[in-house]
């Protein structure tokens, strides 16, 4: 070879161990999950506190008779939150999924919305308001409080990029020439 020769040679030393901090943050997942389904959980019961669905749709009204003497201060909230749908919502988390939901009987019917007819032959008998009420049928409206909102998909992705800045390290200087 003729002309000028340039030998230049890298450490390399830094980027692999970039490289195996990486595969560490997404060989265990189990911890971002657990970030986002808390996150899921907040923003379920943040909308839940405002009556709307994961699209932003403003859950139906409830059935005035109903509403005078309901206890507590809104749409599927209970006094206190203490027992009830909203304080039920929660998460289970594993390295390739997060879920979240409520164990509540009356979940499903909340969030899916159906009529509700008796298991006999009868009637169902319920309170509303200071009368009983004897009727062959209830419709639940659907108030879907469970979702991913456009909100929601912003905290993950920033949970994700956290995730992964932190497993890269704030020392991203680009590698050492010799």
């Amino acid at each position: 070879m003729s002309g000028i020769q340039l030998i230049t040679r890298m450490d390399v030393s830094q980027a692999q161990s970039v490289f195996q901090r990486l595969s560490r943050a997404v060989s265990d997942t189990a911890p971002i999950m657990r970030a986002i389904g808390t996150g899921l959980v907040t923003s379920t019961q943040d909308r839940m506190d405002e009556g709307v669905g994961p699209d932003g749709a403003t859950w139906a009204p409830l059935n005035p008779v109903y509403a005078a003497g309901k206890k507590g201060p809104g749409i599927l909230r209970e006094r206190a939150m203490r027992g009830g749908l909203q304080s039920s919502i929660t998460y289970r988390a594993r390295n390739d999924q997060v879920a979240v939901g409520s164990n509540k009987i009356y979940a499903a019917i909340h969030q899916q919305g159906g009529v509700i007819r008796p298991k006999g032959s009868g009637r169902l008998v319920f309170r509303l308001g200071n009368r009983i009420v004897h009727a062959r049928s209830v419709t639940i409206p659907a108030r879907p409080y469970l979702g991913i909102s456009n909100e929601d998909r912003e905290m993950i992705i920033d949970v994700l990029k956290g995730a992964l800045d932190r497993a890269i390290g704030s020392g991203s200087s680009s590698p050492r020439r010799h």
